[in-house]
């Protein structure tokens, strides 16, 4: 933000784009004018650029004007309907690192992709331009990776599935989100235990003692074109197949795995039909052989919620349930997290063909997994702290069946909704717990789910939802 009259002295015009400078570090930026707030020789700047170029007020900066980047041309191109080259796809790439286009232009070329499509080469040189623009991370050994495509409510597999493969001597530097639409992301869940934010190089000595890491890739600058095109994804509601690819593949490239197990949940009220899942599957697989990369594609059942807790600590709570073998443990997080573990194990020929479950569930069953996952969230914490101390929610409702029945159906995209009603994923206390399952039987008066809260408020816009959708959050024979 440049006062008004310093605005017209420059020439400077709304929505110009102009260089701001501060010694050798430079970031293009979108001009807004402004009266009363900076005087004539100050600007405004975001946080961003705050961070990027490390000013403090008063510093001096230099402004210049920038001339309108030719890859505005490349994305009518697109557009049109066209194919990019490599270089036309790399000059699209670098301004939107760069921050030489306006989140109107990149929304230009989110929508061209998403209405055009890409083909296989084209998705393999976004890939490869969005690594380029971001920050590798170096490591040695047999490194694998697992990712999940989302949208099913609960489905923490990713904390047990790495302890068990990283005790198996496997590195898995596991980088991973936060909430988008769902009650809890992997990096939230892990953040009610230990730190999720750290450098590259305290990663590398994480990784290191431990084989493996849980933490948040959003701080990292790895591949972060992609951060910046799903931001945008998100306002304007739109995912291309080619930018989930290119999105998914280049995080994996960029922590340099070699070995990546991709899970398409697919279903009733999953993100994807079965169908679909099996198209987006052959994609991947194809795409990873560009990268000489070894990809398994597995297509697992994401009708249902995965395990008891949806939001972040009960969540977690699930997860060392899991771990150390409690007996009320969701049954249904343990076998997928071993069936998921198993697949990995076998791509990285850590067990043979058709054995890697049964080395997965001997590592789980022993406790080595549990041990490993300790040492990880040491690592990642302060000197003495102690992990498995949790306080209780303000607020909670249970739920009560009204009469007797058996459950049908439970809606993942609902029951997300639901939590996130309840303050999730930003209330790490809040939540639900499903008290029972698909096809369990449930006798009146009986606990059918509670919710969570942490303000009498959240509490309330909760069950105000609850009671609107309850025919189609459970559905009962």
């Amino acid at each position: 933000m440049i006062h008004e009259d310093t605005a017209k002295e420059l020439s400077l015009h709304v929505g110009n784009r102009i260089k701001i400078s501060k010694g050798r570090k430079n970031v293009i930026s979108i001009i807004d004018t402004i009266d009363g707030v900076v005087n004539r020789k100050q600007i405004a700047t975001s946080d961003d650029i705050v961070k990027q170029l490390r000013l403090k007020n008063n510093d001096v900066v230099d402004v210049t004007l920038v001339k309108r980047p030719t890859s505005i041309e490349l994305i009518k191109k697109k557009l049109s309907g066209e194919r990019l080259s490599r270089e036309e796809i790399k000059e699209i790439v670098t301004d939107i690192a760069n921050n030489a286009l306006t989140e109107v232009e990149i929304a230009f070329f989110v929508s061209a992709v998403f209405a055009k499509g890409m083909t296989l080469t084209e998705t393999k040189d976004l890939t490869r331009a969005m690594v380029k623009t971001g920050k590798v991370l170096k490591l040695r050994g047999k490194i694998a990776d697992k990712h999940s495509i989302g949208g099913v409510a609960g489905n923490r597999t990713t904390p047990i599935t790495v302890s068990i493969c990283a005790a198996a001597g496997l590195i898995m530097p596991k980088t991973s989100s936060r909430a988008i639409t769902s009650a809890a992301g992997t990096a939230d869940v892990i953040e009610t235990i230990a730190n999720v934010e750290f450098s590259i190089s305290q990663i590398k000595k994480i990784v290191k003692k431990t084989n493996a890491c849980f933490v948040w890739g959003g701080a990292l600058g790895l591949a972060p074109v992609d951060d910046t095109i799903i931001k945008i994804e998100r306002v304007v509601n739109i995912d291309s197949t080619a930018q989930l690819l290119a999105s998914i593949l280049s995080k994996k490239i960029s922590v340099d795995s070699k070995y990546i197990l991709i899970d398409i949940p697919n279903g009733k009220s999953a993100k994807v039909s079965r169908v679909k899942a099996k198209k987006l599957g052959h994609a991947f697989e194809s795409l990873a052989r560009k990268f000489d990369l070894k990809v398994k594609v597995v297509l697992t059942n994401g009708s249902e919620p995965i395990g008891n807790g949806i939001g972040p600590v009960l969540e977690i709570k699930d997860v060392i349930k899991v771990l150390t073998g409690e007996a009320d443990a969701p049954k249904d997080l343990e076998d997928k997290s071993v069936f998921l573990a198993g697949q990995l194990l076998e791509l990285t020929n850590k067990a043979k063909k058709g054995k890697g479950e049964e080395l997965a569930r001997e590592i789980l069953d022993s406790g080595k997994a549990y041990q490993k996952f300790v040492e990880i969230v040491k690592a990642q914490n302060e000197p003495g702290k102690k992990f498995r101390r949790f306080v209780q929610p303000k607020f909670s409702r249970v739920i009560n069946a009204r009469n007797n029945k058996r459950v049908k159906h439970i809606d993942n995209q609902l029951i997300n909704r639901l939590a996130r009603y309840a303050g999730c994923p930003e209330d790490k206390l809040a939540g639900l717990y499903l008290h029972k399952k698909k096809d369990q039987f449930i006798v009146k008066r009986e606990p059918l789910l509670t919710i969570y809260a942490q303000s009498k408020e959240k509490l309330k816009y909760a069950l105000k939802f609850y009671k609107k959708n309850r025919k189609q959050i459970i559905e009962f024979y």
